[in-house]
């Protein structure tokens, strides 16, 4: 005789323990991800900065011609600069846990508010090193007698601080904030949605790796398009010398020299940098979590 089936509403099994994961696993996760979409991120800002001069507007052109300027190790410019999505990361985490139990999860609102959070934290932690990556990446493009030649993040910054002021190092963050409040938001918390979703009106599986990927690609797909504005002007923001122009200046003077297209220059390389770069991320992310269960669960 077959099994009765227990009655509706009572688990199968008896709830697996929460647990409780590392602040550093987001960043960790991150820095993975960023080693293999690093050059698609500085195609982005070469394409986002482009003035009338430029070589390429075209991203396959733009690639080549970094190849050809810079070589292959020009496509790593400004990597060492990278610090803020271990901040972002882990406080969305660290939040998400907080308000997690073996029984309960937060809603999909409460996850927005807390990538909300957690992004605007990162977005003010890392604005310095952010400022130093968009300048080391756009640095090949300009001009030999302007470009800045920083050898590293650390010497970069040295400078800055030297040269432009300690000021310098915030330069561009509120819409540096803002973009990173819209990227933790749409790609953090639409992560975590776009998976609830998928198991529960699909057959897969919570902690398989299609699951994974199909959510991590919809969430990339979203991240980009909610901060792709944002993202146009933080680039232009940072990447400018000398005093920076008022925030309704410059929308101003690129609406009337751009149009309403200016809202998604380089979308198409931030897609596919962003997407890939989600989808290693969150791979790489529950990695790290199954790994650290079996660890414990070793123990």
């Amino acid at each position: 005789m077959p099994a009765s089936r227990p009655p509706s509403g009572v688990a199968d099994e008896t709830p697996a323990p929460h647990i409780h994961y590392p602040f550093w696993f987001g960043g960790s996760a991150s820095c993975f991800a960023a080693c293999v979409t690093h050059p698609l991120d500085l195609v982005k800002v070469r394409l986002q900065t482009a003035g009338s001069d430029a070589p390429s507007k075209k991203m396959l052109g733009t690639f080549v011609h970094v190849l050809k300027s810079d070589g292959f190790l020009g496509l790593y410019r400004g990597l060492s600069a990278m610090t803020y999505s271990t901040t972002r990361f882990g406080v969305y985490e660290e939040l998400k846990e907080t308000f997690t139990t073996a029984k309960t999860a937060p809603s999909f609102p409460s996850l927005v508010a807390m990538a909300s959070a957690s992004g605007w934290l990162g977005g003010v932690a890392g604005n310095a090193a952010d400022v130093i990556n968009v300048r080391m990446q756009h640095d090949a493009a300009l001009p030999p007698a302007q470009r800045r030649h920083y050898r590293n993040a650390a010497e970069g910054m040295g400078r800055m601080v030297r040269e432009e002021g300690w000021r310098s190092l915030f330069r561009g963050v509120w819409p540096n904030s803002t973009r990173a409040v819209l990227m933790t938001a749409s790609q953090l918390a639409s992560y975590d949605g776009f998976k609830r979703l998928l198991t529960t009106h699909t057959a897969l599986a919570p902690d398989s790796t299609s699951t994974h990927f199909y959510a991590s690609i919809l969430a990339g797909f979203v991240a980009t398009t909610v901060c792709s504005p944002v993202d146009v002007v933080k680039t232009r923001v940072m990447s400018a010398g000398g005093s920076p122009k008022p925030l309704p200046r410059l929308l101003a003077d690129v609406y009337r020299a751009e149009g309403v297209r200016w809202m998604f220059r380089g979308w198409l390389p931030s897609f596919v940098r962003l997407g890939p770069h989600t989808v290693a991320t969150f791979l790489f992310l529950e990695q790290h979590k199954r790994l650290y269960r079996s660890l414990r669960a070793e123990a």
